[in-house]
């Protein structure tokens, strides 16, 4: 086998602990995923007449300032995740024993970056799934601005 296949293979066996970490610790996924749509409602039905003040508009304009936040500040949320999950492993002493084994070595860190991206999409497709619902519209980005948000 070639040095790139099995660094494939071993970047995805990290992966895949890394997603068995998640299912196996539920609290840690959940509280990605729902700590961004908790915030979003909170700030939407309990502060949201008194803030929508403060902008001048209506719910819906404050709703279209509120989302794109949330929505930063769930990938931000994530990206903790993954560096404490990083700084787990390197006090638990799990990467001392994969330095010994024969894995390549960007194999763990490219694992957990990989898994990481899966959680982010997952979270941000949620929290814009739950933003949707309870009235955020964009009327002035294109197709293309989206996808380039998104990217």
């Amino acid at each position: 086998m070639s040095s790139l296949s099995l660094a494939a293979r071993d970047t995805a066996t990290m992966l895949r602990r890394n997603l068995l970490h998640a299912r196996r610790y539920p609290s840690l996924t959940l509280n990605l995923l729902l700590t961004p749509i908790m915030l979003l409602l909170l700030f939407v039905y309990i502060f949201g007449d008194t803030m929508s003040a403060g902008i001048g508009g209506d719910r819906s304009d404050y709703i279209a300032y509120l989302v794109p936040g949330l929505l930063l500040m769930t990938i931000g949320s994530t990206t903790i995740g993954t560096a404490v999950s990083v700084s787990t492993d390197m006090t638990e002493g799990i990467i001392a024993r994969f330095r010994t084994m024969a894995i390549h070595r960007g194999s763990v860190i490219t694992g957990h970056v990989i898994g990481s991206v899966i959680q982010s999409v997952l979270s941000v497709v949620l929290v814009g799934a739950v933003g949707v619902a309870i009235g955020f519209r964009s009327t002035d980005a294109t197709a293309v601005e989206w996808l380039a948000a998104f990217g």
